[in-house]
C-alpha cells in the first residue's frame, strides 16, 4: 500500500473521531473523559499522516 492511500486513511479516521467527539462533548453527561481520549486519539492519528507526510516530502528533495 503507498503512502498517499495511508494517509488518506489516516485523515479519514481522524475525522470520525473528532466528529465522535464532538458530538459527545455536547451531548455527554457523564463527564468528559471519553471526549479527551478520543481527542487524544485523533491527535495521535494527526501526527502520524504528518510524519508519513514529512517523510515522503524529505525523500523527494
Amino acid at each position: 500500500m503507498n503512502s498517499d492511500k495511508i494517509r488518506s486513511i489516516l485523515n479519514i479516521i481522524f475525522m470520525i473521531l473528532v466528529l465522535v467527539a464532538v458530538i459527545l462533548y455536547f451531548t455527554g453527561k457523564n463527564g468528559n473523559s471519553l471526549f479527551v481520549y478520543l481527542c487524544g486519539s485523533a491527535i495521535v492519528i494527526k501526527f502520524l499522516e504528518l510524519f508519513l507526510r514529512s517523510i515522503k516530502r524529505s525523500g523527494k528533495q
